[in-house]
């Protein structure tokens, strides 16, 4: 697939003549926009059709949703000369494709590894409550696909999910992705779910006390999604990232609804 020409102003058919906006500048302002903008303009005129069209404008949508990926599209040195690409890297530099071809398919790739993670937790989880070995699997079956920011707020903040995925898409981002908390907060205020509430319970080995092991302590949290974002709750975060190692045995994540029954 070649890509699309970018039309001229003078152009009469696109409906701009050529005092109006350059186009230069349509495709800087065109590239801040999100997909679904982009694809809304593109259907205003031939103009914008052909402009919406151009790998210039996509390019720039891949690399901002999947900026690891598009940072590793440029190919490598190997020993002996040449150069080598692997997995995307290739794709990426193939000329066969033009880059809407190519983000459609990212995302249709990312859209079905999502799929098996969903599926995982939902399989794992009893009565919306998930034990924490389950829970980071899950996480790190995220890094393993290397699924960008902006997938998380389409497949994992949207309201559709329960608050357990809602809650492993803000611990990737944090401790994953490195996104600062305030961009994860006002993510999840965006997708409406910030003001879900999990219970998370951990079961602590009990101390020794002059010779004597004292009962094992037993502690639950209940907190929102956005108040976790804004490290309100650094115990809860530490726990749910250490998981049940040392001196915590058991670590169980619930929705607040399933808490109260």
């Amino acid at each position: 697939m070649e890509a699309a020409p970018v039309p001229k102003p003078g152009n009469s058919r696109s409906g701009l003549s050529s005092n109006s906006l350059p186009v230069d500048l349509a495709l800087n302002i065109v590239s801040y926009l999100e997909v679904t903008d982009v694809c809304s303009l593109g259907s205003c005129s031939q103009f914008w059709r052909c402009l919406c069209a151009s790998d210039c404008v996509w390019i720039a949508l891949y690399k901002r949703r999947w900026p690891a990926l598009g940072a590793g599209s440029q190919p490598r040195a190997i020993e002996g000369g040449g150069e080598e690409c692997s997995g995307d890297a290739k794709a990426l530099s193939s000329p066969a494709q033009g880059w809407r071809v190519l983000y459609i398919n990212k995302h249709r790739k990312m859209a079905s590894a999502v799929t098996t993670v969903i599926k995982f937790v939902e399989q794992s989880s009893l009565n919306e409550s998930l034990e924490v070995g389950y829970y980071l699997k899950a996480i790190a079956d995220l890094g393993s696909m290397e699924l960008g920011f902006e997938d998380v707020q389409l497949f994992l903040f949207a309201r559709k999910q329960n608050v357990l995925l809602n809650l492993i898409g803000l611990h990737y981002s944090i401790f994953w992705l490195a996104v600062p908390p305030k961009d994860v907060a006002e993510a999840l205020h965006r997708c409406k779910v910030s003001d879900r509430q999990v219970c998370v319970s951990w079961f602590k080995l009990g101390r020794w006390f002059y010779g004597f092991r004292l009962p094992d302590e037993h502690r639950s949290r209940k907190f929102s999604l956005g108040d976790l974002a804004m490290a309100k709750e650094e115990e809860v975060l530490a726990v749910l990232n250490r998981g049940a190692v040392h001196e915590v045995l058991r670590v169980q994540i619930k929705s607040s609804a399933a808490s109260t029954t």
